[in-house]
């Protein structure tokens, strides 16, 4: 019988040791039966969340608050990031009724706000443009008062497929930049630094209005220039919300972690990057792009009115 592997591409990969936690990386569990109400409507729906994918070390205390980030597409991606736990391999079609099951899970959880992912689908002609837009309008139709953001893969060779995302009625368009240039052939070989940014600065440029947000993962093997550098990139590209957060070493076979960065440390990347000019910042070590997304959408909507209030002529 042969094996299949969850990462086919790594099973020939260098065997890296994970490194021991230090108290301050400890998630905390939660024995919460709202936790397992968030879990039923999940699975009775089949639906699939990146909590539980890309095995998210705040899966409890989200969950228990009835904050679910849903992952569209399916479970199966068609990139292989070296810091990533999704599944990688051939998708499945598309589920032309998605788009109706993650609108009534968002009513049935009666959630103010709510994240839409996705795998990557290289395999798509408009790498699932149309499905996001399809989804977020289901959500919007039968959940007019729930704010609603994505956070979309690259579109890589797409063209302008983006365009159709920003089309529907969200409010927060998110695309990760994750790592620093240096580390983009190692961390994520499919993938193009400018591209990403290219496309966070025409998401902003399409749709003024939209809050665009970015996130980066420490760990990796960065240096603080360089970070400093991804920020200013980012300022450039007019992202509106930075997300700075730890990276976890999933298994044996993924990138290697370099070090644990000190909440100190993280403290000090806040105050850098709130200099910078972002509307908002979060940044510790359990940090991740969909942690806390309500309570920062709100943040976000304060930030924007303060600095209109101060500068009303821009």
């Amino acid at each position: 019988m042969k094996i299949k592997y969850r990462h086919p591409e790594k099973v020939n990969k260098p065997i890296n040791p994970i490194k021991k936690k230090p108290e301050w990386i400890r998630s905390k569990i939660i024995d919460s039966q709202v936790f397992f109400e968030t879990k039923s409507v999940v699975n009775q729906n089949n639906l699939v969340t990146v909590c539980q994918e890309a095995n998210c070390p705040n899966i409890t205390e989200c969950w228990s608050k009835k904050h679910a980030t849903f992952m569209i597409m399916g479970d199966t991606c068609t990139r292989a990031c070296a810091f990533c736990d999704v599944k990688t391999g051939k998708p499945s079609a598309l589920d032309y009724f998605e788009p109706i099951k993650i609108s009534n899970a968002v009513k049935k959880l009666n959630l103010k706000h709510v994240v839409i992912t996705s795998v990557d689908r290289d395999d798509l002609d408009d790498g699932g443009s149309n499905h996001f837009y399809k989804v977020v309008c289901a959500i919007r139709k039968k959940n007019p008062k729930t704010s609603i953001e994505v956070l979309t893969p690259d579109f890589l060779k797409k063209g302008e497929a983006y365009k159709k995302v920003l089309e529907a009625d969200l409010d927060v368009f998110n695309h990760n930049i994750e790592t620093v240039p240096r580390l983009y052939t190692r961390v994520r070989p499919g993938a193009r630094y400018f591209t990403s940014l290219e496309l966070l600065k025409n998401a902003k440029t399409f749709k003024q209005k939209v809050f665009t947000k970015s996130g980066i993962m420490v760990g990796l093997g960065e240096n603080k220039d360089e970070i400093i550098q991804v920020m200013n990139d980012l300022r450039s590209a007019e992202v509106d919300f930075l997300t700075i957060g730890q990276y976890l070493q999933p298994s044996k076979k993924h990138h290697p972690l370099s070090r644990y960065y000190h909440p100190d440390e993280f403290k000090e990347l806040e105050s850098l990057a709130k200099s910078k000019g972002f509307l908002l910042v979060s940044s510790s070590p359990l940090t991740r792009s969909s942690y806390h997304a309500d309570e920062d959408f709100k943040k976000l909507k304060d930030a924007r009115n303060k600095k209109i209030e101060c500068h009303p002529l821009q």
